[in-house]
């Protein structure tokens, strides 16, 4: 899950500190950080951007390999949510959320259903 966020943080090839302080707190919001460990998992993601050379887009294709279609339907739910969480989603997020539908194998109707529940949580 730290992937995702670190891919939606460097969808446009930067990651300022600001973005980095956002996604620790979205990650103290998550069940699976709820015990604050979430230095490792961020810097393993850290490690595999390196492997990609910092292409989130190329990056995304290690979320493959995600245990199970629940978690799969989570990691797009919060890749969602830190997209809308900076405003408009630009051209790059758009296209890393669209190569992260495909890889998590996430199907129209559910990408749909996401998309406008987690627009109306930040209309203005």
């Amino acid at each position: 899950l730290a992937l995702v966020m670190g891919c939606m943080a460097f969808a446009d090839g930067a990651m300022d500190q600001g973005e980095v302080a956002s996604i620790e707190a979205f990650a103290c919001t998550l069940p699976e950080f709820a015990n604050g460990c979430f230095a490792e998992p961020w810097n393993n993601s850290g490690k595999i951007f390196n492997k990609y050379e910092g292409n989130a887009k190329a990056a995304v294709q290690e979320l493959k390999n995600l245990s199970s279609q629940a978690l799969k339907k989570k990691a797009f739910i919060i890749a969602v949510d830190i997209a809308l969480d900076s405003g408009d989603v630009d051209k790059a997020e758009d296209e890393i959320l669209e190569e992260m539908r495909s890889v998590l194998q996430i199907d129209d109707v559910f990408a749909k259903q996401v998309t406008n529940v987690l627009a109306t949580k930040y209309a203005h």
